[in-house]
């Protein structure tokens, strides 16, 4: 009789749980049975592990072997434990040491050939095995790279099994033949991307700085012409984190304007790209030879998608949707009143709370989606409603509902919202000279950020939009008299409660990016006016910049 154990970790969204993989042989007929509530994938490691094993050179243990995974009410998913399954069985056989791999976390799919593949999710299994007092990890040598972004863990990247046995036994390790001919892609890569999973979603890149001289190789909001009060809106949107409404006819630079928003955000400090790179690991759209994503991610899913996408869902245990892909980044709805009102009302929920919460029969995922929405829309069907001359023949029955499609509470969360005019001749044709750079528009953004972390530095909020209304009601008001306007626009019912709250968020960014130690009445009067779109008496270039 020969018993052994492992750890490998199971995934339930992006929140991981170590597994001790048991491994126990008994005299009589040669089986194998594998229990522990195991999906239909982890199932089929019987016939992985073993081909696997034989083909390593080990022999394979001529007895009753059961393998069981515990805790056994724990959902089990996917190829990671073939590695930690193989290794009981060789020390439940005794080829290899016991004691070596009792406290191993081991996490990797087996190939026939006792290769190891690269699987999704490494960064939070290894999270995971960190905060429950593990600090050996064996992984694909593919992953390597992902797992070591986990600080105090040792990380032993292998290509095959027979290099795991070899040092596990202190044997010569072998040395592996490069899987295909130089200048051929790795196939052994392929299982960590999804096909199709990435669909909409963008993970930005390119320098964060062009050279003096050199074309930035990343969209520049120097290419907008005109709009300078959505830039403007932009700059308050990035600046505090706040949801942001463009509303105009077709052409006039909404997605333009949308599109360059991650390239105003800071990079990702380090938590948060830890946070965002273990999301996009487990929806399988991390770039191979990429493992820390380092700036705020770009999801723009089309306008046809499902609440499922955009909220998280599928068959078994849920998946990230767009939400989730778009943490601490920028999720750009397109055609917003296209989308269908049920998907749309689906994200009011995450828009209140940063995180999303699904229930399915499989077990219950609660994944991260604190994102800055941004949402464009058309003012009727044809787009020319709002154009002087233009010839919009839309009833106004069907204006009503096409906007009616946005509902009042989704856009109650919203914090700016601001009408995008057509472009004008001398704008477009550069009479009016370029607008500003993406790097200078950055750089305020980010000396405003810095403000209000500073001021927040003892606190659980990091930006403005995340301050409860009451403590900026009470612990930290505005300049005596500021909120006169937005009191009498709350009891004419211009305002609700909650529109009041961001009013006040609002105007606190744009303080902040005035250099500002608290709203005056012209900051006020600033978020008003991107709040309900009618004039108070203050331009949002003074606003935002003097």
């Amino acid at each position: 009789m020969g018993f052994a154990r492992a750890c490998s970790v199971a995934l339930v969204g992006v929140d991981g749980v170590v597994v001790e993989v048991q491994a126990d042989l008994e005299p009589g007929l040669a089986a194998f049975t594998l229990v522990g509530l195991p999906d239909k994938t982890l199932t089929e490691s019987r016939d992985r592990v073993r081909a696997a094993v034989v083909n390593s050179g080990a022999t394979w243990p001529q007895k009753k072997l059961t393998v069981g995974l515990s805790p056994a009410s724990v959902p089990k998913s996917g190829a990671g434990f073939d590695l930690a399954v193989a290794a009981a069985v060789l020390g439940a056989a005794e080829m290899v040491d016991p004691a070596a791999i009792a406290d191993l976390v081991l996490i990797g799919e087996l190939g026939l050939d006792g290769r190891v593949r690269p699987v999704r999710g490494i960064l939070p299994a290894v999270l995971a095995a960190a905060d429950a007092g593990y600090r050996n990890v064996v992984v694909p040598q593919q992953c390597a790279a992902e797992a070591m972004l986990v600080p105090d863990v040792s990380v032993l990247g292998v290509r095959s099994l027979r290099q795991l046995i070899a040092v596990l036994t202190d044997g010569e390790l072998p040395e592996e033949e490069p899987p295909d001919p130089p200048g051929r892609p790795d196939p052994m890569l392929a299982g960590l991307v999804v096909p199709g999973a990435g669909i909409g979603t963008g993970i930005s890149r390119g320098r964060n700085r062009a050279e003096e001289g050199d074309t930035p190789d990343f969209p520049d909001l120097s290419d907008v012409a005109g709009q300078h009060g959505a830039r403007r809106a932009l700059e308050v949107a990035a600046a505090g984190g706040h949801h942001l409404f463009l509303s105009g006819p077709p052409g006039a630079g909404k997605t333009m304007l949308a599109e360059r928003i991650p390239w105003i955000l800071p990079p990702l400090c380090r938590q948060d790209s830890l946070e965002v790179t273990a999301v996009h690991s487990v929806a399988g759209v991390l770039p191979p030879g990429e493992p820390l994503v380092a700036r705020p991610p770009y999801c723009a899913p089309h306008h046809s998608a499902t609440m499922q996408s955009l909220v998280g869902g599928g068959a078994g245990v849920p998946r990230p949707g767009a939400v989730s892909l778009a943490h601490r980044g920028v999720l750009f709805l397109d055609e917003a009143a296209e989308f269908s009102t049920k998907a749309l009302d689906a994200l009011r929920q995450p828009l209140e709370s940063g995180h999303v919460v699904i229930a399915r029969a499989a077990g219950v995922v609660r994944l991260p989606a604190r994102f800055l929405m941004v949402l464009a829309a058309n003012p009727c069907p044809c787009g020319r409603h709002t154009l002087l001359g233009a010839g919009c023949e839309c009833p106004a029955s069907v204006i009503r509902r096409y906007q009616a499609r946005l509902s009042g509470p989704l856009l109650d969360r919203v914090d700016l919202r601001v009408e995008v005019e057509p472009v004008t001749r001398s704008d477009l044709l550069g009479r009016g000279g370029r607008g500003e750079s993406t790097a200078a528009v950055a750089d305020r953004v980010r000396e405003a950020r810095d403000r209000a972390e500073a001021r927040l530095a003892d606190t659980p909020w990091r930006l403005n939009a995340e301050v409860p209304g009451h403590e900026l009601r009470t612990r930290r008001q505005a300049a005596p008299g500021a909120l006169a306007q937005a009191e009498r626009d709350l009891e004419r019912g211009l305002l609700t409660a909650r529109g009041l709250d961001r009013v006040l968020r609002v105007a606190w960014t744009v303080a902040d990016l005035r250099g500002r130690d608290r709203p005056d009445a012209l900051d006020v009067a600033v978020a008003l006016e991107l709040r309900t779109g009618i004039a108070r008496g203050a331009a949002l270039a003074t606003g935002a910049r003097t």
